[in-house]
């Protein structure tokens, strides 16, 4: 009876590690799927930056320094390593800024925002960045999820037996560039 009585709770210890690890590992995953969701926006926003570019270029060709900073920053943001979420953030919120500060330039030329072609690209960054924003918030939801399950008693012993991490929140780093920029037409 005993005997039973140790393996039953010998088994009933042994489901709970498995069902904590299991609620760790479906953490992680999400917070994965996350991210990627967060990566493939950026990706769509980083192709459609150089027609937005070349179309501003056409009418304000004098604007390079903008041109440049934001070429740039593009640039950067493709040499970040793909689990530096933190650094990721911080130059994409700068990125962000940059192109607020290019489509501010527009205000100068009435032909260019009456261009079909421009109008099209302001449209399909407008959804990028509320596809963006989106992809962000559900990354940080799976990454708050995980973390709570990192450090939360006793799944935190099991964490971190089986190598399991906190993630950073998918934030932007300077407060100014949390600013909308003003761009009236």
């Amino acid at each position: 009876m005993t005997t039973l009585i140790i393996l039953g709770l010998i088994a009933a210890i042994a489901f709970y590690v498995i069902t904590l690890y299991n609620g760790l590992v479906k953490n992680r995953q999400m917070a994965e799927e996350g991210w990627s969701g967060i990566d493939v926006q950026l990706k769509r926003r980083a192709d459609l930056i150089p027609n937005l570019v070349d179309t501003v270029k056409g009418y304000a060709g004098h604007e390079r320094e903008i041109f440049e900073r934001v070429t740039e920053l593009r640039a950067q943001v493709g040499k970040v390593p793909p689990g530096d979420v933190a650094e990721r953030g911080k130059l994409e919120g700068l990125l962000s800024g940059a192109i607020g500060k290019l489509l501010a330039v527009v205000e100068n030329y009435p032909a260019l925002r009456a261009n079909e072609n421009f109008l099209a690209l302001q449209k399909s960054l407008a959804d990028v960045e509320s596809e963006i924003q989106m992809a962000r918030r559900y990354y940080n939801g799976a990454a708050r999820n995980l973390n709570v399950m990192v450090e939360s008693f006793p799944s935190n012993l099991i964490a971190g037996q089986f190598g399991f991490a906190k993630r950073d929140y998918f934030e932007i780093g300077d407060v100014a560039d949390r600013d909308v920029p003003k761009v009236s037409f």
